[in-house]
Order: structure tokens, then C-alpha cells, then sequence
């Protein structure tokens, strides 16, 4: 929502708006001169504009009430953002993992490749906002867009790319998807309006379904398109088959494939994503946003790379439904680390009750502890207590990694703080 705000601010549209917290995003904002506020308030909605909402906003959110009371046109922010990219030439990145890092990829290799490419992004790209601060949203004078497309409320179906990359396909939104064959359909429908397709190599079956003469196929693995060895600055065979699934895009676009595996040598990453924070007491901590147990998994087999002496693990869960879903399967994950500390559900949207009445992080770390063989589990209810316990196994040589879409981020900041 902010990088769809400061988009329409920079193409000359009048801009303000809410969210229910302060946060970077806000800040980036209001110093691009854009009106934010804090909270939820009638007062809020201006005569005459055009209102724009996120799925996560109830239809009982008092701006929103009042806005059809004022009969104003209320739109999804899908609509704002495919009709704000119709104006480029278009990569829309889709996946159940990975979609953020590979809009991320292709953004910089545009840059590095000599283009000045638009991108929305649903993280924080260092480096690609004012004064080379990071930034999740941008608007150049070159002829690609590159968006993230989001599978999670069906809302990538309203894009219109020119070329579609899909990194993976996995159940992970239940709410929204009744199963899988369902959430591929929808895939195959994205992708389906673009003349190029890049896809994984190891999904026969989805390449099957989209092949026409029409329609450039682009299968990605391990051992193609590029040289073998990418030389990437990012740890992780997840960002190695990220790289690729870029490469194949970008040699649909018409670029050189050595080209754009040489620029993106010196992508350093998107915040949140094996991100560095510091050190304390001769341990390096580390953030990721995974919130799947594939992307759990995929973080701390990307930070086994840096060969730490001993790995500790914090674990947000994220909510209550996913958390109830895939706890034996978080427990698994997790099981890579040498030390695991868990901590209790993020909430966000959800509340604890009917089906989901007595979930709890208890639950991953149950599973957890079943799977470590002995090694130390630890329960944190709250980042206070998740700081106390990582403090005392602070060691040279140990890594620190927080994992989770929450507010676990916090933590990281925490103990890196002078």
C-alpha cells in the first residue's frame, strides 16, 4: 500500500492515508510530502477521492463505512497497481516462496544492465530509494516494470504482464485457496496472459498446460540458463534457483543471459531475507521473514553457508491457522538449528477461537524439541524472554537468526543495539 501510495504521488496524484501503526514505510512516505495518519478515522477520507484498501481492511473500518456512505469509488489496491503498471512493459513475479528476492534480483540486474526500471516490491530494496535509503517501490524512466504478485488474496489475476515468472507453486494461504489444484489453476491463469513464461523446470506439468506457439516456455534449475557458477553475494540454494528463474526472464526481455548473471553478482539482498544486523558478544544475528516451513528451512540452510559454530533459531510463528496447519512440520524445519527457541504466535489478523481456540507456538515447539535429539529447545512467550535466553547462549563464532513475518524483527534490533 505505501509503494502504490508513493507511485501515485510521484505520477502527480493528490496522496494521503492510514494505517493502524507507524512504521519505516510511513516515514518514507512523509518525507516524500505525502499526508499519513496514525489510526483509523473518519475524518481521514477527503470529499471526492478515489479509496483504495488492502484485503486486511474489515469492511467495518470506520474510513470505509464512510466512504460508501459518501458513494466514493472504493477499489482494491490490485486495481490501483495493474492499472499503474499498464503504462510499462511488464515482469510480474509470482510464487508461494521466493517472489520478493527474485523482484528484488530483477530490479537490480535492470539497473546494473543499464535500465531505469519501475518496481513494486513487498519488501525493502537497499539502496533504490531517496539518498540510497531502501525503498519498496519506484518509479524510472525506463520501459520495464517489475511487481511482485501476490497469490495470497488472488489479487496477481488483475496483472496483465508481458512476462510472468512463477518460482514455485505451495499451499500456504488457506483461507483463500481451497486446495492445491485450485491455487494452480490460478497460476496457470496468471501466467497464462504473458507471451514469455519462466517456470521450474521440476513442474512438467504447469509448462505442459501453458505451451503454445504463441508462448515463449523458460524452465529454470540448478543447471541452466548461465554459467554454472553464479558467484551470487547471497547465501542459499533457494537464491541460487531465484538467480535463475531471474536469468530466464531477463533473456525473455531480450538481455544476454551471461549479462544478467554478471549483474547480478553484486545483489546484496532485500531486508528481512538473511538480512545482517550486527553483532554482540562475538554473535552474528541474522533476520529472515520466512514464515513457511519451506522458507524456514531454506533460511537456515542458507546460514549453514556462512559455517557458524553453533546455529541458533527464533521462530515467531505467524498466525494461528498456518501455525495449526504446519506445526509438525515447522518442528522439523527447525530441527536444523542446534539451539531453537520458540516463541508464541503473532496473531495479526486472527483471534484463538472456535477451531483455532488453544493453538499455541507450544505446539512448534513440542515438534521441535521431538525432532532436535537432545538439543536445546527453549519456550520465549515474549521477546523480552527471547532476548534473555539468546543473551545467555551468546558465544564467539554463533550465529543468531530471528525467522518469522511478526514482530520477531524487533529482536534482532535488540540485541545489536549499543
Amino acid at each position: 500500500m505505501s509503494g502504490l501510495a508513493w507511485a501515485a504521488h510521484r505520477l502527480g496524484a493528490t496522496v494521503s492515508g492510514s494505517d493502524r501503526s507507524d512504521s519505516s514505510y510511513m516515514e518514507r512516505l512523509r518525507a516524500a510530502g505525502i499526508e499519513v495518519t496514525v489510526g483509523h478515522d473518519p475524518a481521514n477520507v477527503p470529499d471526492g477521492a478515489e479509496v483504495v484498501v488492502s484485503t486486511a481492511i474489515a469492511d467495518d473500518n470506520a474510513e470505509l463505512v464512510v466512504a460508501r456512505e459518501k458513494g466514493l469509488a472504493v477499489r482494491h489496491r490490485s486495481e490501483l497497481l495493474a492499472e499503474i503498471c499498464s503504462a510499462r512493459r511488464q515482469i510480474a513475479v509470482a510464487g508461494t516462496h521466493g517472489k520478493t528476492t527474485t523482484t528484488g534480483m530483477l530490479t537490480h540486474a535492470l539497473r546494473e544492465l543499464g535500465q531505469e526500471p519501475s518496481f513494486f516490491i513487498g519488501g525493502e530494496l537497499p539502496g533504490f530509494g531517496q539518498d540510497g535509503a531502501a525503498a519498496n517501490s519506484g518509479w524510472g524512466e525506463g520501459e520495464w516494470v517489475v511487481v511482485e504478485a501476490d497469490e495470497s488474496d488472488g489479487s496477481f489475476l488483475t496483472l496483465d504482464p508481458e512476462i510472468a515468472v512463477i518460482t514455485n507453486i505451495e499451499m500456504d494461504h488457506h483461507a483463500r485457496w481451497e486446495n492445491l489444484a485450485e491455487l494452480r489453476r490460478a497460476f496457470h491463469d496468471f501466467a497464462a496472459k504473458a507471451r514469455a513464461v519462466t517456470l521450474p523446470a521440476g513442474d512438467p506439468d504447469l509448462a505442459a498446460g501453458l505451451a503454445s506457439e504463441e508462448r515463449q516456455i523458460t524452465p529454470f534449475d540448478l543447471g541452466r540458463p548461465g554459467p554454472p557458477e553464479l558467484g551470487l553475494s547471497v547465501p542459499g540454494e533457494h537464491n541460487r534457483l531465484n538467480a535463475r528463474a531471474a536469468i530466464g526472464a531477463l533473456t525473455a526481455a531480450g538481455f544476454d543471459a551471461a549479462d544478467a548473471a554478471e549483474a547480478l553478482r553484486s545483489f546484496t539482498g532485500v531486508k528481512r531475507r538473511q538480512e545482517f544486523k550486527g553483532e554482540f558478544d562475538g554473535t552474528r544475528v541474522y533476520d529472515d521473514y520466512a514464515h513457511h516451513p519451506t522458507e524456514v528451512r531454506a533460511a537456515l540452510e542458507a546460514i549453514r553457508e556462512f559455517d557458524p559454530d553453533r546455529l541458533i533459531a527464533v521462530f515467531q510463528p505467524h498466525l494461528y491457522s498456518r501455525t495449526k496447519i504446519f506445526s509438525q512440520q515447522f518442528g522439523a524445519a527447525l530441527a536444523r538449528a542446534d539451539e531453537i527457541v520458540v516463541l508464541d504466535v503473532y496473531p495479526a489478523r486472527e483471534e484463538p477461537v472456535g477451531p483455532l481456540a488453544g493453538v499455541s507456538g507450544l505446539d512448534v515447539l513440542r515438534a521441535a524439541a521431538d525432532r532436535a535429539g537432545g538439543r536445546p529447545a527453549y519456550w520465549a512467550p515474549d521477546l523480552d524472554s527471547a532476548e534473555r535466553i539468546v543473551r545467555g547462549r551468546a558465544a564467539d563464532g554463533a550465529v543468531v537468526v530471528t525467522l518469522g513475518a511478526g514482530d520477531v524483527t524487533r529482536l534482532s534490533d535488540r540485541l545489536v543495539a549499543k
